[in-house]
């Protein structure tokens, strides 16, 4: 019995010498496709994971493609994504990440505006009505906050006139620049200056070189969707 025991013991020691390297090699496989490589020639070394960035256009959700090579020429109809929470900027164009760039925030990041001087970055649907090539932060992109969802909030709570309801609505319908005088606040720009860290009043700040390129891709009319 003592000898079988041993012939036993001896091929359980080889099949564990035998088995353990092939269990330690598929584990140290990565997943083909799991993350994907930023091509953007100011930031070779990020990456970003596209299953997690995902746009509703209309009704229907879209997993995003990307193409950081896509030459500024060929982009003729983004759509600007903000993610606050993951301080990045997306341009997509027809379901393709086209840019990816990263931000700083209003001094006061987490949460929707709600009023002049709470550092915070408005959060909804908005789109570029100002671009100003001479901008004291080289150049900026101005959106139409407060919009009608702002509005009316403040509206009923008392922070702002039914006149001066009017007047935002009347604007937002038009996609002017909206009065940006109220206790609502406004001059909400996508502007340079750095993404170091969350430093505006309420802008999305962008590294000098990423603000070049956006303004030469973005129009008056751009869609900007800002997301917590």
């Amino acid at each position: 019995m003592q000898h079988g025991g041993s012939t036993y013991k001896r091929m359980g020691l080889f099949l564990g010498l035998f088995i353990l390297p092939l269990l330690m090699a598929s584990c140290s496989v990565q997943k083909s496709g799991s993350r994907i490589d930023s091509s953007h020639a100011n930031d070779n070394t990020k990456v970003v994971d596209a299953s997690s960035v995902q746009t509703r256009d209309r009704d229907n959700a879209s997993t995003l493609k990307v193409d950081y090579l896509t030459p500024l020429s060929a982009i003729r109809q983004p759509k600007i994504y903000v993610y606050k929470e993951k301080r990045r900027l997306y341009v997509i164009q027809s379901s393709v990440l086209v840019r990816d760039y990263p931000i700083g925030l209003g001094i006061n990041p987490r949460g929707d505006k709600q009023r002049q001087g709470d550092g915070r970055t408005p959060e909804g649907e908005f789109s570029i009505c100002v671009k100003n090539p001479m901008s004291r932060f080289v150049k900026s992109l101005g959106l139409d906050y407060p919009d009608r969802k702002h509005a009316e909030r403040a509206l009923f709570a008392g922070i702002i006139t039914p006149l001066e309801f009017q007047d935002i609505i009347r604007a937002f319908a038009s996609r002017a620049a909206p009065p940006w005088n109220t206790a609502l606040g406004g001059e909400i720009f996508i502007h340079a200056g750095g993404a170091h860290n969350d430093w505006t009043d309420g802008c999305v700040a962008l590294y000098d070189s990423d603000m070049e390129e956006l303004f030469t891709i973005a129009s008056v009319g751009t869609p900007v969707t800002i997301r917590p």
